[in-house]
């Protein structure tokens, strides 16, 4: 009997193959399905293959032929990378611990992302323990509280591979850790200054080895600072006592605070009396002069 149909099946679609005279084979090429089989019992995709005769009789062979069913199995690799976001540290950040918690998320919606390769670029360093991977659609959250970093530049990256292999690199990450405030010295005024001009120069010096620039203020009004560090502020006080607050920040938000108490005095002292006693005084004796004053 003559052999008149040959269908294979594969993912829900049937194909007609045909006979080639050179190779004595039923054939067809056929594209592979758009997902990788990797979610696939197994892996792969389960295909079958009937073959009917001229006279009605019919032969299947699927995955579980105990000879032939491996051969019906397709593995369908995808080709696209996982896709690495890195949400702790931003880049050019600047943070105040030398621990920082550092997050990142790696999804893959194909072949999904392998657990086992993820891995944490600490500048030389590569760190693949102590990496908490969450679950998440399409792959993990990820966590890694660092040990401590110290103050100063450092640059993270994140490496990961999907299932079927195909493996990826984070653009890196650079953030600034500032545990030092700002130094800041104030040279004018003098702690309990006593003065009769009402207009006052605030000026010091402040500087940062970490993360310039800094940023002072004088009784909560910004004042410019020099390349050099350098600030001078003119304030008018009010009569009576005065309290000047310089607030030195950098640009990891650390804070150094100085305190001036100043006193404006405009008044003139009054003098109430003046008493001479004896008076009248005999010659070459002594007397007492008595001055009352306010101020």
């Amino acid at each position: 009997m003559a052999i008149k149909t040959v269908k294979y099946t594969l993912n829900g679609q049937t194909y007609d193959l045909t006979y080639n005279s050179q190779t004595k084979k039923y054939e067809a090429t056929i594209t592979a399905p758009a997902q990788s089989s990797y979610s696939q019992d197994g892996h792969k995709y389960a295909g079958k293959v009937e073959v009917k005769d001229n006279a009605g009789n019919t032969t299947t062979v699927d995955q579980t032929h105990e000879t032939l069913g491996e051969a019906l199995k397709l593995r369908v690799l995808e080709k696209v990378v996982p896709e690495i976001t890195i949400t702790y540290p931003t880049d050019s950040a600047f943070i105040t611990t030398e621990t920082p918690k550092i997050t990142f998320k790696v999804t893959d919606a194909g072949s999904g992302v392998d657990k086992s390769t993820i891995k944490l670029v600490i500048g030389e360093t590569t760190i693949t323990e102590s990496i908490t991977a969450t679950p998440t659609e399409n792959g993990f959250d990820c966590t890694y509280t660092s040990t401590t970093l110290g103050n100063g530049k450092h640059t993270i990256k994140v490496m990961a591979s999907d299932n079927d292999g195909n493996a990826t690199t984070s653009k890196p990450v650079t953030f600034t850790i500032d545990t030092i405030p700002p130094t800041l010295n104030v040279n004018t005024p003098a702690e309990g200054l006593v003065t009769n001009v009402a207009k006052l120069t605030v000026s010091g010096t402040t500087d940062d080895a970490t993360s310039k620039p800094v940023t002072v203020t004088v009784n909560g009004q910004a004042v410019t600072v020099a390349e050099g560090g350098t600030f001078t502020k003119e304030i008018t006080l009010t009569e009576g006592a005065n309290t000047i607050t310089v607030v030195a920040t950098d640009k990891a938000g650390k804070t150094t605070t100085v305190v001036r108490n100043v006193t404006l005095n405009t008044h003139a002292p009054e003098i109430r009396s003046i008493t001479l006693t004896p008076n009248p005084v005999d010659c070459g004796k002594t007397f007492v002069i008595a001055v009352e004053v306010v101020d």
